[in-house]
């Protein structure tokens, strides 16, 4: 008897939980319905996700009798809604419904933003509200937003939003040495390494993150850290063998880890 009731509730609890993610799948198809999942980005949409605007916040260590004041909330300074807008790439667009739920929620409710996917125009615009406490949310958001788009994952993404010392930086490698065909591909695959071993190396070494969207090179992290991964990546691209990068990054992690 005790086994069958077990039973039934056991039923009831996978038919409660199977309604739940039918409402959530339709609710995140409901708000991207309409949208053009082979539309690409134009020439402007693709110079505004490049474009970054990191607020640097100067850090004061001041005495310890000096006197700290609240943060000042949107509504006390009596502006406007700051509104900012992010392209959606074609190739993001699935990873973006994916996490939708999961966005929606870190920016709604931890940024007090106000969040909406614009259908016809294929980006996501955010705006801040009343209840916006931080000064600096809606830019917070924004780079959250860019490096996702950008193909970073999402809980390095989140990182942005918690971590006052993290940037993005994006370069070409024709940046650094002009390469064509055959040659670009080759250099391509020596960055990435044998199942992504080199770019993982680099990133776990630097504590950084890398992301290789073709031609491009976009890095997540702290700026000495940017700066060392910037290096090792350089360094590959101008033809140096990854066994003397891999040296160079075990000096790297040593003082690295020296400085903790």
């Amino acid at each position: 008897m005790i086994q069958d009731a077990s039973k039934i509730v056991k039923k009831n609890l996978e038919e409660t939980k199977g309604e739940k993610l039918a409402t959530v799948s339709a609710a995140t198809n409901a708000v991207f319905e309409g949208v053009d999942e082979h539309m690409e980005l134009d020439d402007g949409d693709k110079a505004e996700l490049l474009k970054f605007e990191t607020v640097q916040t100067a850090k004061k260590e001041g005495a310890s009798g000096e006197i700290e004041f609240d943060k000042i909330k949107i509504s006390d300074l009596g502006v406007k809604n700051e509104y900012r807008r992010i392209p959606v790439p074609r190739h993001r667009f699935t990873p973006l419904k994916q996490n939708w739920e999961s966005i929606l929620k870190t920016l709604v409710e931890h940024m007090k933003l106000q969040v909406r996917m614009n259908t016809k125009r294929r980006c996501v615009e955010i705006r801040t509200s009343k209840t916006t406490e931080d000064v600096g949310a809606i830019q917070k958001g924004a780079d959250f937003l860019k490096a996702f788009m950008l193909g970073f994952d999402l809980q390095d993404s989140v990182a942005i939003l918690r971590l006052d010392d993290l940037y993005m930086e994006t370069f070409e490698i024709k940046d650094v040495k002009t390469l064509h065909g055959d040659h670009l591909s080759r250099c391509i695959g020596r960055i990435c390494g044998e199942k992504g071993k080199t770019k993982y190396a680099i990133e776990n070494a630097t504590r950084s993150r890398i992301v290789v969207a073709e031609s491009k090179i976009h890095i997540l992290g702290c700026f000495s850290n940017i700066q060392f991964a910037r290096d090792a990546v350089c360094s590959l691209i101008l033809g140096s063998p990854p066994g003397k990068v891999y040296s160079k990054l075990r000096n790297v992690s040593k003082r690295l880890a020296e400085r903790f």
